[in-house]
């Protein structure tokens, strides 16, 4: 591959974390930090290697670029789909992270009107997709499933940099409501507030959020009832007098049984090195560097990506599986 892969917001905590990944995995793979600062993407591409930097426009179709890329990823906020359009114009694969579960549909919309000009990933997902297939293996060894309930923890010096909070604030303004499946039917639901029980006890004060994750997992996993409660507040990790942690609790339950299995997934450094596995993981797969490359169209990260091997990538990054109590 000679071409590079363009990282819009390369520079950020997501970019720069999927792209020190994809070094570690492929160090000859080029790779082009784009950001507004030009300075701060010349830091990452230097601490790369094998790197670029170079600034773009993202009000200008074009993005102000003059290169050619191997694929086109979305570490920010594509606000015009001047990024998807430049991919799609150029049949280039493309990835985004940041258009909230009602702002997806413009990506769909685009994608839908030109099916085959591009393979085109949604992962919107929180930590961009990478829970979804750990949770289809959970639910491989399980067996059937009636429930899935995911509780996540967000440490609140964690939700990232400026374009990280401002992903967080248009979101709660997009989707006010929660979004959850329940006997099969996909409803909305609001001010279902919560309380996240996290591994050492604390319940964490929540809500149930409209999130791209439960469609997701119901549709993934065929369960009849899904939803996904979402904390922000103090991790189990600042609580020890350590930084930042995550974790995120899964309950799975059997139809006409009333006790399930709880496992949580948690990383001591947070949601960033599993935001940006889910961008790296895509990558791979989306350029055909394992596995054959994705035919144009629309993609969810469940349906691209093998979920044993997801797992074996959390584990390889610091996060770990805990059996938590019988539900």
């Amino acid at each position: 591959m000679v071409k590079s892969v363009l990282i819009l917001g390369g520079s950020g905590q997501a970019g720069s974390g999927a792209a020190a990944l994809l070094r570690r995995w492929y160090p000859d793979l080029p790779l082009t930090i784009a950001g507004r600062d030009l300075d701060r993407a010349q830091r990452v591409a230097d601490d790369l290697g094998a790197a670029t930097a170079v600034t773009v426009d993202l009000q200008r179709p074009d993005l102000g670029l003059q290169t050619d890329h191997s694929a086109v990823i979305a570490a920010l906020w594509d606000s015009q789909l001047h990024g998807l359009r430049y991919a799609q114009e150029r049949g280039l694969p493309y990835l985004s992270i940041s258009s909230g579960l009602i702002e997806i549909a413009p990506e769909v919309v685009a994608t839908a009107q030109r099916p085959s000009a591009a393979p085109v990933l949604v992962a919107s997902h929180f930590c961009a997709g990478v829970l979804i297939p750990a949770v289809m293996e959970l639910v491989r060894d399980f067996g059937p499933v009636d429930t899935v309930r995911i509780g996540a923890v967000l440490d609140e010096s964690d939700i990232g940099g400026p374009a990280g909070l401002a992903d967080l604030e248009r979101w709660s303004v997009a989707a006010p409501a929660g979004l959850v499946r329940r006997d099969g039917i996909f409803e909305w639901v609001r001010d279902q507030q919560v309380g996240v029980s996290t591994l050492d006890g604390t319940v964490v004060p929540g809500e149930r959020i409209g999130i791209l994750d439960v469609p997701s997992l119901a549709l993934a996993t065929g369960a009849a009832n899904v939803s996904f409660d979402f904390a922000v507040g103090e991790s189990a990790g600042r609580r020890r007098g350590a930084g930042p942690s995550l974790e995120v609790r899964i309950d799975l339950e059997r139809a006409g049984e009333s006790t399930g299995k709880t496992q949580y997934l948690v990383h001591p450094e947070g949601q960033r090195p599993l935001t940006a596995l889910g961008i790296a993981l895509g990558v791979e797969r989306l350029l055909g560097l394992r596995g054959e490359p994705v035919a144009p169209g629309i993609h969810t990260p469940e349906g691209i990506l093998e979920p044993a091997y997801v797992v074996e990538r959390l584990i390889e990054v610091g996060a770990a599986f805990v059996d938590g109590p019988s539900t």
